[in-house]
């Protein structure tokens, strides 16, 4: 815990900027500028400030997450009513903790895409309400996009770059060329990682035991996994070992798991309320068998991108964000493969995976120095449930039919 909060931890920067006047046709990133940034596209009211530096002024997030908990999973409506309750008093909050009010805000970054309709509209209605009343221009962003690229935030990635991004709601591997170019590689063609896991929690009882109780399923999952005495009990697939894409798939894995957790139940006759005995080391199984997944697809991504010359070999990087980055055995698995690849590996500090108005406001920050996006004309703006992320390459990738030595991930949980 002590590791977390010294990553998640940045100093708050207080000075307040001079007051910088709108004016659409001259736009400058000389100019100093606090950008606003506003998250809904999910269930966490999220909302930040960075200036024309980088530097992150304030920062607040009203979670949902112990709502939706005890309703065993999100409920759109009750998402988007908690949205409406919060996303005010979040705003107001992170302008007084940065002491600026909305004078001092240059531009409003807000996630128009992709996400879940109800949650999205609400973001985008608040923002477009402030644009107006206080004549700012709104920079629309795709989440997705501002996952992949806050790692700059504190890390010195060049572009292009390679990039996976791994969460609840995603599952993508796509090189990014630019703020505003991206090329993907693979996409999640059923349950992403983050999902799959909540799913599994959910129906293994994890949290009927307290210490997971206030956890999301993929900590859960990952916690347990680390009490496993015997992780190689239970023998999983490996998804799509047949296919030579970077694709991904974990419905078929999830299935699996529910067999064995089901012939467990069976046989301790267990009762509602209580776990298998063995349920630790299902859970280290399921960690690993899906981790394996997820660099054998990355490790094609690779080859592809070394054949094509999408990445030059003197400055080979990963980043790896999205809610499941956090995850250490994951992640320490994608190092491994990176050793051996000469890649360097980065992800976003662990506040910073999840989703946050940080990097909305730093995307908004990017487009901004790049003058992308700065739409004045409200009524072009709208919401969508879901969105591709840039240039497929999918297709290529699958004729390329790239055959990889798969590497042995030797890592104990």
């Amino acid at each position: 815990m002590n590791i977390l909060k010294r990553l998640i931890c940045s100093p708050f920067v207080n000075n307040v900027s001079k007051q910088y006047i709108f004016k659409p046709r001259s736009y400058s990133n000389k100019r100093n500028i606090n950008i606003l940034g506003i998250e809904t596209s999910c269930d966490d009211t999220g909302c930040a400030i960075i200036n024309s530096n980088g530097k992150l002024l304030s920062e607040v997030c009203h979670s949902q997450n112990l709502m939706h908990l005890r309703n065993g999973g999100i409920i759109p409506d009750i998402a988007q009513d908690l949205h409406r309750t919060y996303i005010e008093p979040t705003v107001t909050k992170t302008l007084q903790e940065a002491k600026l009010t909305m004078e001092d805000i240059g531009a409003i970054a807000v996630t128009l895409k992709p996400g879940l309709p109800l949650s999205l509209a609400v973001g985008m209605k608040y923002a477009k309400h402030l644009g107006r009343r206080y004549n700012k221009p709104i920079i629309p962003i795709h989440h997705m996009q501002a996952h992949a690229l806050v790692a700059r935030m504190h890390h010195d990635i060049t572009f292009p770059f390679l990039v996976l991004l791994i969460s609840g709601g995603h599952c993508l591997l796509a090189v990014v060329q630019d703020v505003d170019h991206f090329q993907l590689l693979g996409e999640s063609m059923d349950s992403a990682p983050g999902e799959v896991f909540d799913k599994v929690a959910r129906r293994m009882k994890l949290r009927n035991v307290p210490e997971y109780s206030q956890m999301c399923g993929g900590q859960a999952v990952e916690t347990a996994a680390s009490k496993a005495t015997n992780p190689h009990m239970f023998k999983l697939p490996l998804p799509l070992s047949e296919y030579r894409d970077c694709n991904f798939s974990l419905n078929g894995l999830k299935t699996s798991v529910m067999f064995h957790l089901f012939k467990k139940e069976v046989e301790h006759n267990t009762v509602a309320h209580e776990l298998i005995p063995e349920v630790n080391d299902l859970c280290a199984a399921m960690l690993m068998a899906t981790t394996r997944h997820l660099v054998h697809r990355t490790q094609r991504a690779m080859e592809f991108c070394k054949e094509n010359k999408l990445i030059p070999e003197e400055r080979q990087q990963l980043v790896v964000s999205g809610g499941v980055a956090c995850n250490n055995y994951i992640f320490s698995a994608l190092q491994m493969l990176c050793n051996e690849t000469c890649y360097n590996i980065y992800r976003p500090y662990p506040k910073l995976c999840t989703d946050n108005g940080v990097m909305i406001a730093w995307n908004g920050l990017e487009k901004w120095n790049k003058g992308l996006d700065i739409v004045t004309d409200f009524s072009s703006l709208d919401i969508e449930a879901s969105s591709p992320l840039g240039e497929s390459l999918i297709e290529q990738v699958r004729a390329a039919k790239i055959a990889t030595k798969l590497m042995k991930i030797k890592l104990s949980i």
